[in-house]
């Protein structure tokens, strides 16, 4: 809008309410004037209220929605709770209430209706406010609130007037009830007759009976005060005004009136809830970024029905859900139990993500146990300390400088000197044995004092600068010696992401979640492909080593349930995780073709887990329902290997079998091994 406009606006609008005044003092001078005023002042606010354009970009309003690679819909981008229907799925009654009830000369005017706006200006001007707006204004202001307003001034009821004139240019009078009925709100975050149909009685909006209809359009008067559901005496005396003025206008039988007046409201309320979907985390995290870039575009995620293709497979996302859901449910069971009395119930919460690490692609995404009631993401937003999952950043930059996984170290008591006058004293769940540990043992068996004296012999700075590299890049890292058990809080989407860099060759490969953006008619708009950093994290051979001493904690470690209890063969390595007092439990496994990981623990990072809290109890078996399911449904190729050879550990031997021999066949037993000796 240019200055000479908003000045020439704002001289406008004081002349004319300087008029309104003048007109009681000197009603026949402000006569004289008062057209030609009010034509300037009109013409002044026709740029002040909204285009053709937007009038039918409203009327075509289409959700953006958001899909699986496979096209299972995951969310829709909607700017309300609405489920848009179109005429002739709405109740006559509706229509019919409508009309009789706010507008009855609603196909006979142009958008304004002059008679009731007339009067209604007369008693403005006389001290007494009377709405005069037909159903074509109402929907200017339910459709622009902001450019209309709602303020009872008379320069909010030109700019309706005006906008209503233009709707009636663009819409027809179908149209137009159709839009109205459809962008009207209803309380409980229901908007649109459908939503209300199904809020308050339990049905569609083609459903509705004469009664239902005359008091859901009842409300609309005052949705707060005629609320049938608090207010049920007021909705039902407002019923039975809309039933009066249906029979005035010929559109109920007057002989019925006194009977449905009697009837009660009959209410089968329930609130509506939207959808979440399989993926509802992702959801929310995209919406702000895809926001931004329909803007930057020229789109709006809300109308312009946009076709967001995510790389989420939808297949693995449900098999993540269920598993976080049943592990969840039975370590609620073991974290209530160990409740005191009295004490407040606190809810454990997980994450879980997995990724392709070729292409940084995430294949599933659950940010809590229930979205409904936890919208925190404990996969992008919560820090926790990732304990032992941290130590392959440590080993990875001994191996980068040239120690070998045969290196040993004297598992013995470890004091180190970490300034200041403090000294840091890992030790174990066990006694040091006093034997030399090899590195591949160190971390196969999470050894910390094993850890801590390579993080001595390496260097804090080192371990920082490669965890980064590989994916831990937005969490700051405390460079200190106990780094290496994991104490400088991180998120589970960079320790996830740094892993898919590890069993990538050592090329970190940023997590996508968008693969392309469409338009309404399926024309791509943009294409997003992964970027591969030019230089390695990590070289590709000791990214390779690291892998391959990682496979046995799946192999005979702290992982060995992975074989054991989910009965997985194929190639794959990992590291559990565990932080002081149990208080978090961590997993991550990698493939060739997908990486996956898990935390478990309490919001509040002071409430500790039992024994049952161990990542290897807590949060390994998501990791392995859902690695399972994906081998069993083969969307996994089984055969999958790491560009190493794998030291396949001997088959079990079968126990020795118990014997219970008769006499009789002991010495037949012995009797030919004589005969065969003769012979």
């Amino acid at each position: 809008m240019s200055p000479i406009i908003q000045r020439a606006a704002a001289f406008a609008r004081v002349q004319f309410h300087r008029l309104v005044s003048l007109i009681k003092q000197y009603p026949v001078r402000a006569a004289l004037v008062l057209p030609a005023l009010l034509l300037f002042y009109v013409l002044v606010l026709i740029p002040y209220t909204p285009g053709i354009g937007d009038l039918r970009k409203a009327k075509s309003e289409t959700p953006s929605v958001l899909l699986a690679s496979n096209g299972t819909v995951l969310a829709e981008y909607r700017r309300s709770n609405r489920r848009w229907v179109t005429l002739d799925k709405i109740s006559p009654h509706v229509v019919n209430a409508l009309i009789s009830t706010e507008d009855h000369r609603f196909y006979e005017h142009h958008g304004i209706d002059l008679r009731r706006t007339a009067g209604a200006l007369l008693s403005t001007l006389s001290g007494e406010l009377q709405g005069g707006s037909t159903i074509t204004q109402q929907l200017a202001r339910n459709l622009y609130p902001e450019e209309i307003g709602r303020a009872a001034t008379i320069t909010r009821k030109i700019k309706e007037a005006i906008t209503a004139l233009k709707i009636e240019m663009v819409y027809s009078k179908d149209e137009i009830l159709e839009t109205y009925l459809n962008t009207v709100p209803f309380l409980y975050n229901a908007f649109g007759i459908e939503m209300a149909a199904r809020t308050y009685f339990d049905k569609s909006a083609d459903k509705l009976d004469v009664l239902e209809s005359a008091t859901l359009i009842g409300m609309l008067k005052g949705t707060s005060y005629y609320n049938p559901v608090l207010n049920p005496e007021r909705a039902k005396a407002r019923r039975n005004l809309v039933l009066g003025q249906m029979v005035k206008h010929g559109k109920l039988d007057a002989a019925r009136l006194d009977g449905l007046e009697k009837l009660p409201l009959r209410l089968d309320f329930e609130r509506q809830v939207e959808p979440l979907g399989i993926a509802p985390h992702v959801a929310q995290h995209l919406r702000k970024w895809l926001i931004s870039w329909a803007d930057s575009k020229g789109y709006d995620i809300y109308s312009d029905g946009l076709k967001v293709r995510t790389t989420l497979d939808a297949n693995i996302q449900k098999l993540a859900n269920q598993a976080v859901a049943r592990q969840l449910a039975q370590l609620q069971k073991l974290a209530d139990g160990q409740r005191k009395a009295g004490a407040e119930r606190a809810m454990l919460q997980a994450g879980f993500l997995a990724l392709d690490p070729r292409s940084g692609a995430v294949r599933a995404w659950v940010g809590s146990r229930d979205f409904a009631q936890e919208q925190f993401d404990h996969v992008s937003q919560a820090r926790r300390q990732p304990g032992s999952t941290f130590k392959p950043f440590v080993y990875g930059a001994a191996f980068m400088q040239g120690l070998s996984p045969s290196y040993a170290l004297i598992d013995q008591p470890v004091a180190i000197d970490t300034g200041g006058g403090g000294v840091w004293t890992p030790s174990d769940a066990t006694p040091p044995t006093g034997q030399p540990t090899t590195l591949r043992d160190g971390l196969v068996y999470s050894r910390n004092t094993i850890t801590a004296q390579l993080m001595q012999k390496i260097g804090p700075a080192s371990v920082g600068q490669l965890a980064q590299a590989l994916g831990v890049r937005q969490s700051k890292l405390d460079l200190v010696p106990s780094l290496a058990l994991g104490t400088s809080p991180v998120t589970l989407l960079e320790m996830v992401a740094a892993y898919g860099s590890i069993a990538n060759g050592g090329h970190y490969m940023q997590p996508v979640l968008v693969a392309s953006v469409e338009d309404h008619q399926g024309k791509i708009l943009e294409t997003f492909v992964p970027v591969r950093e030019s230089a390695p994290a990590m070289p590709r051979a000791d990214s390779l080593t690291l892998v391959d001493v990682m496979r046995g904690v799946i192999d005979r470690g702290t992982g060995s349930a992975i074989r054991q209890r989910y009965g997985i063969q194929a190639d794959v390595a990992g590291k559990t995780g565990t932080t002081q007092d149990n208080t978090d439990g961590w997993f991550i496994m990698m493939n060739p073709q997908l990486v996956a990981g898990a935390r478990v623990g309490f919001n509040d990072n002071s409430a500790t887990m039992g024994n049952w809290g161990q990542g290897a109890r807590s949060a390994l078996p998501m990791v392995g329902e859902v690695f399972q399911g994906a081998f069993r449904n083969r969307w996994l190729d089984q055969n999958a290997e790491f560009d190493i050879p794998r030291r396949r550990p001997p088959p079990p031997q079968a126990p020795p079998q118990q014997r219970n021999d008769s006499l009789a066949d002991i010495v037949n037993g012995l009797f030919g091994k004589i005969l065969k000796q003769l012979q």
